[in-house]
């Protein structure tokens, strides 16, 4: 069996920054142990497999397709990045003419549209709900530290934890943190917590000025240690620094080391957009 298969690298337009994907282009049903298998021997935070729905679908012709994202681990509800990669293979690669894409998912119908050189998301919004420290006080220590935390809230929709730093502190006091994630297994004792964010008010001065927040994003309940660029955590972080800014259009960085950006704005239906730019790195073949 062939499956077509591109490394992607999502949320950045320069080749190895950015968070990167496996797409895989599903010609026929592929069996079930395979999708996990596939996803270990790709080694990337995710696998998408994009899939036809019906047999007489189109990669370059047909406007909806099933779509599914595996960590090396196991399934995931969600994932962004790899869902912009997804699109990215059908509108660059596959030279898909329609205007808007739809993916039928565990989160429902995620759409997809190109605009200038952006690929678009139409995804989930996710409230977040003021979190008690006592509960996940072991887990913020273990991930900050004494760091001064500003917030803290819970998304319960994602089981994400968002953790809001001082004010005070620069963006290169995020980016030089250095957290061991794998210790977070330990200290989560609620059960309820299956990602943590951290992030930061954006300042409107000095070299990094324009950007509204900052942030990074830990999974290691899902084997992802450190996700570069990450698109379902922002449909968490949208609705907290836009209740937070009183804005709707917001420009976001994810302060990895690939590091990548994110357009962002909140709809009137309760969904948000979050765009970005793509690298294709690789194409070719799965044999076997």
């Amino acid at each position: 069996m062939q499956i077509p298969v591109f490394t992607v690298d999502a949320f950045t337009n320069r080749p190895f920054f950015g968070n990167p994907a496996a797409v895989c282009l599903l010609e026929n049903d592929l069996d079930e142990d395979l999708h996990q298998k596939i996803a270990m021997e790709m080694k990337l935070s995710e696998t998408a497999f994009i899939r036809k729905l019906h047999p007489e679908d189109d990669f370059t012709r047909s406007s909806c397709f099933g779509l599914r994202w595996f960590t090396p681990a196991n399934e995931v509800p969600l994932c962004g990045h790899a869902t912009l990669a997804a699109a990215a293979v059908l509108f660059l690669v596959q030279k898909n003419k329609n205007s808007v894409l739809t993916f039928v998912t565990l989160s429902g119908e995620l759409r997809a549209r190109q605009v200038e050189d952006h690929i678009v998301l139409d995804l989930p919004l996710y409230l977040t709900y003021p979190q008690v420290l006592q509960e996940v006080e072991e887990l913020i220590k273990a991930a900050v530290g004494d760091m001064v935390v500003q917030d803290l809230r819970y998304s319960p929709g994602t089981k994400k934890l968002l953790v809001r730093l001082s004010d005070a502190y620069e963006r290169s006091v995020l980016e030089e943190l250095q957290v061991s994630a794998q210790c977070f297994l330990s200290a989560e004792k609620t059960g309820k917590v299956k990602g943590l964010i951290l992030t930061l008010k954006g300042n409107s001065s000095g070299k990094h000025k324009g950007y509204d927040f900052y942030s990074r994003y830990f999974a290691p309940w899902y084997g992802v240690l450190e996700d570069p660029v990450t698109g379902s955590a922002h449909a968490v972080l949208s609705s907290y620094w836009s209740e937070q800014l009183g804005k709707k259009e917001m420009l976001a960085f994810q302060c990895s080391r690939r590091g990548g950006e994110l357009k962002i704005s909140l709809r009137n239906d309760g969904r948000v957009d979050i765009a970005g730019r793509v690298a294709i790195v690789l194409k070719g073949n799965l044999t076997f």
